[in-house]
């Protein structure tokens, strides 16, 4: 398992015994591997779709870099880290606001592409100093209050450019898949979105035959009349294709508006690692430096061809976590199924043909769920928001993330919204910090708990 590509057979290579899983460095037979990486494919599909088509890059070439990026991290992590790398929904927003400034594809790329480059180096530093690094600049009151404000900093995006092209659409979307998401189970549960995405364009489709075609806006300009499912694309599209590759720009206002995310996606491997660790009862916090660094690279390489940005997939976690097989030879064949898809043409025209409606209502559901996950980081870190310590930078800067609020440098660079309000979360709670009573601050940065994730492995992890 020198690269993690050598897997023992699992019993008798069909079933785990009862109670039994199937480790990183076990698989089942190829055919049962081939299957649950197809089950993977289908797990991410929604969310690692939904969001090219919503920063406006190529779903092929996402669904194509989604591939080698899981490839690049299993290598990276030796075969430890069982782990399919999708297209970070963390970044949609930034996407959304910099198109907003004026940036095009090429500017959205380069301005990931450093995010990809820090969260690089944030890796090395872990490996180096261990996470304690991390705990100390970004406790979890800041790392919740910058997930949240950088996923509802994306409702405008809903409500003025998806929602009004189709209203009822949107509306009946919405609520299949939040019905999905509670009521279905299992494996089901996990593809809600997928299974959204498919109501919704049934539901077009249908609308359409009935009621002919709606006469509403089209990503935000004037109103026309136009079919809701359109499918021209598609039957132009070719069956075999290279996705369509362009290099990155870089320009410091949009650097800036995407650099706080680099928070989330740290938060997020943080949270994959200690899960996978969880299940497979083998403690994995010795590899968190190196699955943030892997993360990055493959973000890097991503973004250099014109692809959108990476990250860990709780939708597989899921998945392991329901058939109890932890076989990285399953994210291998995922990853050998992203790269065929990446290569059909036809198919990324399908995706890139979602209507309007549909997509406004599953970011309804997807956008508060970003958001929604700064509060789950506040809960499970114990932050105590009675604390004005606490309570004083997270609420200025989320104000100021999700109103949009800017602040004018020079007549030709501003700060605003994302970038605004993180920086106000980050400098606001270490200077007040520093300023505080001691009886604010009795919750040291530095304590025990973050002594989990270094190489001692002593402690126990309670970040506050």
């Amino acid at each position: 398992m020198r690269l993690g590509v050598g897997w023992t057979l699992h019993g008798d290579g069909r079933t785990p015994a009862p109670g039994a899983v199937v480790r990183p460095e076990e698989r089942l037979s190829w055919p049962r591997t081939a299957g649950l990486g197809a089950q993977h494919v289908v797990a991410m599909f929604g969310a690692s779709f939904v969001a090219p088509v919503l920063m406006g890059l190529d779903p092929n070439l996402a669904i194509m870099m989604s591939g080698i990026a899981t490839v690049i991290f299993l290598l990276a992590t030796r075969g430890r880290v069982p782990s399919y790398l999708g297209c970070s929904l963390s970044f949609v927003g930034v996407a959304a606001a910099i198109r907003a400034s004026g940036g095009d594809s090429a500017v959205v790329t380069g301005a990931v592409f450093v995010v990809g480059v820090a969260l690089f180096l944030a890796g090395l530093a872990v490996q180096r100093f261990g996470a304690r690094v991390i705990h100390a600049t970004m406790p979890p009151v800041v790392t919740g209050a910058v997930v949240m404000l950088i996923g509802f900093n994306l409702a405008p995006v809903t409500a003025s450019t998806y929602w009004p092209q189709d209203q009822w659409t949107a509306l009946l979307t919405m609520l299949f898949t939040g019905a999905a998401v509670v009521c279905l189970r299992g494996f089901w549960s996990r593809i809600a979105i997928f299974l959204g995405l498919l109501f919704g364009y049934g539901i077009s489709w249908i609308f359409d035959l009935v009621f002919g075609k709606i006469h509403s806006t089209v990503g935000g300009e004037a109103a026309v009349d136009h079919w809701r499912l359109d499918l021209t694309a598609v039957a132009k599209a070719d069956w075999i294709g290279l996705p369509s590759f362009h290099a990155p720009a870089f320009e410091w206002s949009a650097i800036l508006i995407a650099l706080p995310v680099v928070i989330a996606l740290i938060a997020e491997n943080a949270g994959h690692i200690k899960a996978v660790g969880e299940m497979t009862g083998d403690p994995l916090d010795d590899k968190l430096g190196t699955a943030i660094a892997a993360d990055g690279a493959a973000s890097m390489l991503s973004t250099a061809v014109g692809g959108p940005p990476n990250t860990t997939y709780s939708e597989n976690i899921g998945v392991m976590a329901a058939t109890r097989v932890y076989s990285t030879a399953a994210y291998w064949a995922a990853a050998g199924f992203a790269l065929l898809f990446g290569l059909c043409p036809k198919f990324g025209a399908i995706v890139a043909a979602i209507p309007g409606g549909v997509l406004g209502g599953i970011t309804v559901i997807l956008y508060g769920m970003i958001g929604l996950l700064g509060a789950q980081i506040w809960i499970s870190g114990g932050v105590d928001l009675r604390n004005p310590l606490n309570l004083v930078p997270a609420a200025a800067g989320i104000i100021i993330g999700v109103g949009g609020v800017t602040l004018q440098i020079t007549d030709t660079f501003e700060l605003g919204g994302i970038a605004l309000g993180t920086i106000v979360v980050i400098t606001g709670y270490h200077a007040l910090r520093f300023l505080a009573p001691a009886h604010l601050k009795h919750e040291p940065l530095l304590d025990e708990g973050t002594s989990d994730y270094d190489d001692s492995g002593e402690g126990e992890d309670k970040p506050r």
